[in-house]
């Protein structure tokens, strides 16, 4: 069950996303060729602690990990998915890099993501691209009082299968507040009016991960998750409150 934020609460979630907005503004303009994940993240932890919140992923350790993440930004190139470790290697033309930050500011937490690609890509993989933020938009746009999260997962997995992709199987989106993660997982798949209904108060971390191949997944040593058959994925996401006129993103610009 969600756990209702009060308009203070959100109002101060406003500001974390708006902090972590404009580090992810920063950050888009870095992803290029010959640059290294690991100065893009410490890039972020700068502009981060510069205005006055902390890294949210830097120490974290979800129960099912098996170590705590050791870095500000997960950095997921190719056909890693999420949580990937950033590392000195330099970025190429053809990569697709997607970027996920959290910040935690005033007791609260604000999670976002962007995938681009790098140079020359083919048609499909900027379609990729292309679809999964679109997804992300419309499941935005059914996260509004009196729909259901199913409303929700059912626009984001309509979205992507009809354009020929897949969702990633497993990894979902959450809750978000005074913990990073929160009830209720928010899928990317769901039917029509079911699942727990959308209240006002509610904020959410809605995050379409789509692949161009089946979807399916694994997990590896390091707790980055890849797609089992090497196909290349995508990643966009957004921190949400559900107010009595609709869904506010608090994470954009």
């Amino acid at each position: 069950m969600a756990i209702l934020k009060t308009p203070d609460e959100i109002k101060i979630m406003a500001e974390a996303g708006k902090i972590l907005a404009e580090v992810l503004k920063t950050l888009r303009n870095e992803v290029k060729e010959g640059v290294s994940t690991n100065s893009i993240d410490r890039l972020a932890k700068r502009l981060i602690e510069e205005a006055g919140a902390k890294p949210a992923f830097l120490g974290y350790k979800p129960s099912k990990n098996a170590k705590a993440f050791p870095a500000t930004i997960c950095a997921s190139i190719n056909e890693t998915v999420v949580h990937g470790l950033p590392n000195d290697k330099l970025l190429k033309n053809g990569d697709v890099v997607a970027i996920d930050v959290g910040v935690k500011y005033k007791g609260f937490y604000s999670d976002s993501a962007f995938t681009v690609a790098i140079g020359s890509i083919s048609e499909n993989t900027r379609r990729l691209l292309t679809i999964t933020e679109e997804a992300l938009f419309l499941g935005i746009k059914e996260a509004k009082p009196g729909n259901t999260l199913g409303d929700v997962g059912f626009a984001i997995q309509n979205h992507v299968t009809k354009n020929g992709f897949s969702i990633v199987e497993s990894l979902t989106g959450h809750g978000i507040g005074r913990d990073l993660h929160e009830s209720p997982n928010v899928l990317n798949i769901g039917h029509p009016k079911t699942g727990e209904e959308i209240r006002e108060g509610m904020v959410l971390a809605i995050e379409p991960m789509v692949s161009m191949g089946k979807g399916k997944i694994k997990q590896l040593p390091d707790d980055s998750f890849k797609t089992e058959d090497s196909s290349l994925s995508a990643h966009f996401e957004h921190t949400i409150a559900i107010t009595e006129k609709g869904p506010q993103i608090l994470t954009k610009v």
